[in-house]
């Protein structure tokens, strides 16, 4: 189906707001603007309790855990977006909540080190060491370690989706679920929604070339499993997959062949795809109705899958 009306009427205002691509952005500018467009975000929502982290790894790796409500709870280690480049805690602090609430899960959010000035594979290194730190300090965090999941939107998902491959060939921790909303899989920009949406939809071909060459601006490394998880030779073992895509984004059918394969895998796979929405969509539920739907029907696959 075509681009929802009201998506259509945003992506508008957006563009007579600030026509230019993110493209055209220095680094420093597409961080100010916040991403590909800027757009009413999700409402904020209290939570029971809020408060900063450090997880230790390589370097250390401030993070803010949201709890929605008292007792030990699964909890959810959660990768922002923005192309690995922009995006931070604090940008994304209004979808956290939401999705704490809407999951009943505590959800600890990563501020991973961003690129150009840490390129790949930086944020992957930053990722898995935070997961594993949750994991060690479960008591801490009054989280269930038996019941811990990842996730992540865009290149969070990507994230997400490699810290799962990381968990495996590293002997862990032990992952539940594995969110990926709108992830990154691949880096092939031929694929038939880039050619459909690869303009015009917020998020853009043009785009996500620019965000792959501040990432992986080495050619070869971007045909590793850790940073394109779709070209993993082996899916076999990973943990339960929630997909949530976008009809009308480029990234849509890298998603779907991601899902596929670990099907094909033997993985179990739920696989949500929104009609007429673009990558941004559950971002604007405050304005877009499916996004806010988005939220209740993802928060209730995650009550189920993490009890």
């Amino acid at each position: 189906m075509p681009v929802d009306a009201q998506i259509a009427q945003l992506l508008a205002q957006a563009a007579a707001a600030d026509p230019r691509g993110i493209e055209e952005l220095t680094v420093e500018e597409a961080r100010i603007r916040g991403g590909s467009v800027a757009v009413a975000s999700v409402p904020f929502e209290e939570v029971d309790g809020v408060r900063d982290v450090v997880a230790k790894g390589a370097v250390a790796i401030p993070a803010r855990l949201y709890r929605p409500r008292a007792g030990t709870l699964p909890l959810l280690v959660f990768f922002h977006g923005g192309g690995w480049i922009v995006g931070s805690v604090a940008l994304s602090d209004n979808f956290c909540r939401a999705l704490a609430n809407a999951s009943a899960c505590a959800v600890l959010s990563v501020e991973y080190r961003l690129a150009p000035e840490h390129r790949y594979p930086a944020a992957v290194d930053d990722a898995y060491a935070a997961t594993r730190w949750a994991a060690e300090h479960a008591a801490e965090l009054g989280i269930d370690a038996e019941r811990l999941a990842v996730g992540g939107s865009s290149a969070g998902g990507n994230l997400a989706a490699v810290v799962c491959l990381m968990a495996r060939e590293r002997g862990g921790p032990k992952i539940a679920l594995q969110l990926l909303h709108v992830p990154v899989i691949d880096h092939d920009f031929t694929r038939a929604s880039y050619l459909r949406n690869g303009t015009g939809m917020g998020l853009t071909r043009a785009g996500m070339e620019w965000f792959w060459d501040h990432y992986a601006p080495d050619a070869a490394q971007r045909d590793e499993p850790y940073a394109s998880p779709l070209r993993a030779k082996d899916l076999k073992g990973l943990p339960p997959a929630l997909f949530v895509v976008a009809e009308c984004d480029p990234l849509r059918d890298e998603g779907a062949a991601y899902a596929e394969r670990l099907r094909q895998a033997g993985v179990p796979v739920t696989f949500r795809e929104y009609p007429g929405m673009v990558h941004g969509f559950m971002s604007w539920s405050s304005v877009v109705p499916t996004g806010a739907r988005a939220f209740s029907e993802v928060g209730a696959d995650l009550r189920k899958a993490l009890g």
